[in-house]
């Protein structure tokens, strides 16, 4: 039997941060991780995290969720709003 192709498609969220990040973020950490949690537990977001160690940035990969909805996401984020995001993008992902 041939495996089940997942049809949704999937999109990454790519977060550069700035420079300062990890003396900035306390006071919108938690607001930032609830609304990432928030969008898993809607089936929306199936994996995020910081790139780089010390992180430089992040990727949150959504399934199924319009672009749109995504930008949304982002213009929303703390981080973003608070300036700890210099620059964001989402890319189509084409999982195989």
């Amino acid at each position: 039997m041939a495996p089940v192709v997942d049809q949704l498609p999937h999109h990454i969220l790519f977060y550069d941060y700035a420079q300062d990040i990890l003396e900035r973020r306390a006071p919108h950490r938690e607001a930032h991780l609830a609304g990432i949690r928030a969008a898993r537990e809607a089936g929306q977001v199936v994996m995020a995290g910081a790139l780089g160690d010390p992180p430089h940035g992040a990727a949150i990969v959504f399934r199924g969720v319009d672009p749109s909805e995504i930008e949304d996401f982002a213009q929303k984020d703390p981080y973003v709003q608070a300036g700890l995001v210099g620059d964001w993008h989402v890319e189509r992902w084409n999982v195989v």
